[in-house]
């Protein structure tokens, strides 16, 4: 037998589940909070991911539990997240790679990325670097570019991972110079950094945090940093769009962001939203996050969404001229 409903039946059950979402999320949150980072500890958004965890802990009158789960290029913990209840207590930190660059990567995803993951926030500006050796003869973007050219099929670059920020910068550098590079590409950037300080690699994009001391050291030299302004920690390196390149992609820069189930709702997501904003906007969270490399840039739901977008079309592009596959 098919139950069929008046109009105003269907108002009436569509205004009480309305009523519980809102009682719902008013109440939110009355228990602890996982927040599933798709990495190891110890790395950078790691460690962002513990210092906001902290904060909106505060705020928000519950702890929140970091919770570790590393494997497939951050899928594994992404899909977790994107099957959990949508209910505000388990909730995502990822690199820009799971929002904007897997998509392309993988065939097929565990998950739908367009209907399981809600965006709430980005948290932080990650620009990277390109990192050379100092046996390398360039000192800045013209006469680096020079030096590939001059030098076709006969150069490597390093990345921390195929079809990550690292792996896609250096190819398109080498495409746009002609240099036809190879590229070598490691199991982290702790790897990378290591053999482009032995020499094995003459070149690099990697995160400042982690170069900052091998260039303060003299073992490696800091060319120019993608984005359209200076990082703090290494504000004697100009960017790109400063030393003449301009295109879309140095001006793209990764990033660190906050995400949840697609279903939870929108009264939870603005929630989150504002004590992401909050914390980022205290001085020792935005100092903190200086010394980590990056930058503090909280973006709400919508501003991040278009974001996103952008970001994606440059990322598939690149991932299509490389054929980068993680399938």
């Amino acid at each position: 037998m098919t139950l069929r409903l008046t109009r105003r039946e269907s108002l009436i059950l569509l205004t009480a589940a309305s009523l519980g979402s809102a009682a719902h999320a008013q109440s939110y949150p009355s228990k602890p909070i996982t927040m599933v980072v798709p990495y190891p500890p110890g790395g950078g958004t790691d460690a962002v991911a513990r210092l906001i965890a902290e904060k909106i802990g505060k705020k928000l009158g519950q702890n929140v539990v970091v919770d570790n789960r590393a494997g497939a290029s951050g899928l594994i913990g992404v899909d977790k997240v994107a099957k959990s209840v949508p209910d505000g207590y388990t909730i995502l930190v990822a690199l820009s790679t799971q929002f904007v660059i897997n998509p392309y990567l993988f065939k097929k995803l565990p998950y739908d990325p367009n209907k399981d993951i809600a965006l709430v926030s980005q948290i932080v500006a990650s620009p990277i670097a390109l990192l050379v050796h100092p046996s390398v003869p360039a000192t800045d973007v013209p006469s680096m570019m020079k030096y590939i050219t001059a030098n076709k099929g006969k150069l490597a670059y390093g990345s921390y991972g195929i079809g990550s920020a690292s792996h896609l910068s250096g190819a398109h550098l080498s495409q746009i110079t002609g240099g036809d590079m190879n590229h070598v590409a490691y199991k982290g950037e702790a790897p990378m950094i290591q053999d482009l300080i032995g020499g094995q690699v003459p070149m690099g994009f990697g995160s400042a945090v982690q170069a900052k001391s091998m260039i303060d050291a003299g073992k490696l030299k800091a060319i120019a940093v993608t984005g359209e302004k200076r990082l703090p920690l290494l504000p004697n390196v100009p960017t790109f769009v400063e030393q003449g390149v301009k295109d879309d992609v140095f001006r793209t820069v990764g990033f660190i962001a906050m995400a949840v189930p697609g279903a939870t709702p929108k009264p939870i997501i603005q929630r989150l939203t504002a004590e992401v904003k909050a914390a980022c906007e205290l001085p020792e969270v935005r100092e903190r996050i200086a010394g980590f490399g990056f930058e503090a840039a909280p973006l709400g739901p919508d501003e991040f969404t278009a974001k996103a977008k952008a970001d994606a079309q440059v990322w598939a592009r690149l991932v299509k001229q490389t054929g980068a596959t993680l399938d």
